[in-house]
């Protein structure tokens, strides 16, 4: 045993003598040993980072998806019912056809509709808007309650008078309100005096020098006020028929206006006896086929307010004001509070058909100032900006706020009419999740009687259905109707203002 033993201790020592640095770290026993410890750390290591990011990475898109869930606004829940199908399908879910890309464009619009809100910061702020090429308008900020906005020069001087223009030869239906007997006999006069060259270029919808037939038509539709008699009318179109082109030229049309005047008329190629002044108000259609300035307006109140397009397009229609001297308006609300035994006007097809009363639901306001009156007329909110809202206080010292003709001078904010100028304020309060809230109790508002002068002003209402799936339904009655099949389209011409959201 002995003589093995230092044999084999001297085979270890020629070993480590033949190598060139006897290190006693080179040992292939400690090396091996060295290195599965190493090992093992490392592995270990590696094993706790993988796992932590593992796990961080996990909770992160837990985090995410919880985001996602609790802070999904109305978008998601304009389809109907719990249903997934877009709003604006263009028929019933059951047996369509596959949507176009254009209708997948529209679908996924109306799904992702909400109704943003402009920040009026304080009273007094101007802030910077863009709503046509190459011009930038001012917008100031006049009250927080409700909150309310004033842009000067929104519309031109030339866009003023078309839209008067427009409303006068659309014809203006009588006012509710009492007139004096000076206002009766007033009313028996000509509203204004067009001259044929005035009447053929608001004729001629898209400004080429010709009527054709649609055209001539587009403005005898009414049943509250024609720019001419259905007799006068068949002798215009019979003028029409029988042009060698279909159409008709400033000459023709002048020539076949003067023959369509009635016998013992005097043939001045100016309209009088026609315009009838029905005060005091009127509509104007703003879609397809109407006058380019109406269409124009259309546009800048969609990047004004900036609401999707779909939800402007079907709102009620323009509607134009004439204000004689004295007239005025009590304080009101243009919109209604919602009730479970109400429903909305606009959306009454699509909606609760037993409902008690249809009332209207307006989201927002843009009033515009067609003229500058010379005195009074004023727009007035009797509480804007007060602290709180009591109905009581509206009585003071025995005298009510919303009697306008009364005491107007005591509103909180009046503003005064200026041709061109544009008031935007919102009616309702938002839900907290980008739909329309309670009705703005501040947005009490009505009209100063006029002193002096003549004040014309125009409304464009944007309709909103506090229940989204109701709004939803209606969009995609909307697209029904839009989407009618051939042969279909003179019946759905026929449907009037107040068969369906008051035309659409």
């Amino acid at each position: 045993m002995e003589h093995a033993h230092e044999d084999f201790l001297e085979e270890e020592e020629f070993n480590i003598s033949d190598k060139p640095s006897a290190s006693p770290y080179n040992s292939p026993f400690r090396s091996t040993r060295l290195h599965i410890q190493r090992s093992n750390v490392c592995s270990r290591a590696y094993f706790v980072v993988v796992m932590v990011f593992f796990h961080v990475y996990i909770l992160n898109v837990i985090a995410l998806l919880l985001y996602v869930h609790y802070n999904n606004g109305p978008g998601d829940l304009v389809g109907d019912g719990g249903s997934s199908a877009p709003v604006t399908d263009s028929g019933n879910s059951l047996h369509q056809p596959a949507p176009s890309s254009r209708d997948l464009h529209v679908e996924d619009q109306i799904q992702s509709f909400s109704l943003p809100r402009i920040e009026g910061i304080r009273v007094g702020h101007v802030q910077q808007v863009s709503l046509v090429p190459d011009k930038t308008h001012e917008m100031k900020t006049l009250s927080l309650k409700p909150l309310l906005f004033e842009i000067p020069g929104f519309l031109s001087e030339e866009e003023c008078r078309v839209v008067v223009q427009l409303a006068q030869l659309k014809g203006l239906m009588d006012s509710q309100s009492t007139t004096s007997s000076r206002g009766q006999e007033e009313s028996n006069q000509p509203l204004l005096s067009l001259s044929t060259e005035e009447v053929f270029s608001l004729l001629d919808l898209n400004q080429d020098g010709l009527l054709q037939k649609e055209e001539l038509v587009s403005h005898s539709r009414s049943r509250d006020g024609t720019w001419l008699s259905p007799d006068s009318l068949r002798q215009i179109l019979m003028g029409l028929e029988g042009s060698q082109t279909g159409m008709l030229t400033l000459g023709d049309f002048r020539r076949a206006y003067d023959v369509s005047q009635r016998p013992g008329q005097q043939q001045s190629g100016k309209l009088h006896s026609h315009f009838k002044q029905r005060n005091k108000h009127t509509w104007l259609h703003q879609g397809p086929g109407s006058h380019h300035v109406l269409q124009t307006l259309k546009s800048r109140v969609i990047s004004l307010t900036r609401l999707p397009s779909a939800l402007v397009e079907v709102s009620e229609p323009l509607q134009v004001i004439r204000y004689e001297n004295g007239h005025f308006s009590n304080a009101h609300y243009d919109s209604s509070p919602s009730h479970s035994e109400t429903t909305c006007a606009h959306t009454r097809l699509a909606g609760n058909t037993s409902a008690f009363t249809e009332v209207s639901c307006r989201y927002l306001t843009v009033s515009f100032y067609l003229n500058s009156v010379e005195a009074g007329g004023e727009t007035t909110f009797p509480v804007a900006d007060n602290r709180t809202y009591e109905e009581k206080a509206l009585v003071q010292d025995g005298v009510d706020l919303t009697d306008t003709q009364q005491t107007c001078g005591r509103g909180n904010l009046r503003i005064k009419p200026t041709a061109g100028t544009a008031l935007l304020w919102y009616n309702h309060l938002s839900d907290g999740r980008g739909w329309m809230g309670e009705l703005d109790e501040f947005s009490l508002h009505g009209d100063c009687p006029v002193g002096r002068g003549v004040k014309w002003v125009a409304n464009s209402w944007v309709n909103v259905d506090p229940n989204h799936q109701q709004q939803a339904r209606y969009q995609r009655l909307v697209a029904q109707r839009q989407h009618v099949k051939p042969g279909m389209e003179d019946h759905y011409q026929s449907v009037s203002h107040s068969d369906l959201h008051q035309d659409l």
